[in-house]
C-alpha cells in the first residue's frame, strides 16, 4: 500500500480550513454512539498493552467521546483528553460525571500539542489521530510529548477492514484530498507507520483485534450510519445534492452483506483495527 505522504507545504489558512472542516464534521451526528460500537473492545485492548498504573501522565489525543480518557482516569492515571471538536468534550465530560472519573478534558489540535517536550508517560489515541490530515506532523508531536522510556499506543482501522473498506468506498465518489492529506486509513497499514516513526528512536510494535458490529441488518446499519457518523453524514448530504447517495449507499449495503458472518438472518461483521504500541528509547 502507498504511504501517502504529503507532496506539498501547505498554507496556513488551507490547513485551517480543513481542520474547521473537520470540526463540522465531526459536531455532526452522534459521535459518542458510533463510538459505543467498538467500546467493549478497543479501549481495553489498548490499555492492556501498555500498562496504566496509578499516577502516571497520560494524553489520549483526538478523544472524541472519551472512550480510553475514562478507562485510564479510572485506572488511576492522571489524563489529559484532549480533542479539535469541543461539542464531543461537553459529551465526554457528561460521561465522566456518570463514571465518577476526573478527566482534564482540552480542546486542542493533534499537529500542535499544546505541551512541553518529554511530558507524559503514555500517549495515546483510538481512531483519532488517524483523522490528522498530515500524518508526519502527528506522528512527530506524539514522539515529542512523550516522555523517554514512555509509550505512544494507538488503535487504527485497517485499510482492508470494515471501516477501511467504507470509508474508501465514500471517498470514490468525493473529491479527492489536498495533496498534503493522508487517508486515515494508511495509519493502518504497518509499514507506514512504520515509516511514521523511523526519524525518532523508536521500536514499534503491532497487534491485531476485531471490533463486533451487529445490526438487525446492514440496511440498519447503513441507517444508523448515515445518521450519526460525521464522515458518513458529510458525504451523504454532499452526494444527495449530486445525486449520487443511493448508489453509494447501495454499495454500502453490499459491502456489509459480503462481510456478514451471522447466520441467524441478522447481521455480524467483525471490523479489524491494528494496535501500535510504540516504545519511546532513553
Amino acid at each position: 500500500m502507498p504511504t501517502h505522504q504529503a507532496t506539498s507545504v501547505p498554507s496556513d489558512n488551507v490547513v485551517a480550513a480543513i481542520k474547521e472542516t473537520q470540526r463540522n464534521i465531526w459536531t455532526s451526528g452522534d459521535y459518542a454512539a458510533v463510538a459505543n460500537l467498538t467500546d467493549s473492545t478497543q479501549p481495553d485492548h489498548l490499555l492492556r498493552l501498555v500498562s496504566i498504573e496509578p499516577g502516571q501522565r497520560i494524553i489520549d489525543v483526538a478523544t472524541g467521546s472519551g472512550n480510553v480518557a475514562l478507562r485510564a482516569a479510572k485506572a488511576g492515571a492522571e489524563v489529559i483528553g484532549l480533542d479539535l471538536t469541543p461539542a464531543l468534550l461537553d459529551k465526554a465530560q457528561q460521561r465522566a460525571d456518570d463514571w465518577g472519573v476526573q478527566v482534564d478534558w482540552r480542546v486542542g489540535d493533534a499537529e500542535a500539542l499544546p505541551y512541553d517536550n518529554d511530558t507524559f508517560d503514555r500517549v495515546l489515541s483510538a481512531l483519532g489521530v488517524i483523522f490528522a490530515p498530515r500524518h508526519t506532523v502527528a506522528a512527530g508531536e506524539l514522539v515529542r510529548v512523550c516522555k523517554p522510556g514512555g509509550v505512544i499506543g494507538l488503535v487504527n482501522w485497517t485499510p482492508e477492514g470494515q471501516v477501511g473498506q467504507l470509508l474508501q468506498i465514500m471517498s470514490h465518489y468525493l473529491p479527492a484530498p489536498p495533496s498534503f492529506a493522508s487517508p486515515p486509513v494508511a495509519w493502518g497499514d504497518e509499514s507506514h507507520v512504520r515509516e511514521l516513526f523511523t526519524p525518532y528512536s523508536i521500536d514499534v510494535d503491532f497487534h491485531r483485534g476485531v471490533s463486533p458490529i451487529q445490526f438487525p441488518s446492514a440496511e440498519d446499519y447503513v441507517s444508523f450510519m448515515e445518521s450519526n457518523y460525521g464522515p458518513t453524514i458529510s458525504a451523504r448530504a454532499r452526494l444527495l445534492a449530486e445525486g449520487q447517495w443511493e448508489t453509494c449507499r447501495a454499495e454500502i449495503i453490499d459491502l456489509m452483506k459480503r462481510l456478514n458472518i451471522a447466520t441467524d438472518g441478522t447481521m455480524h461483521v467483525d471490523a479489524e483495527y491494528l494496535v501500535v504500541i510504540a516504545t519511546k528509547n532513553r
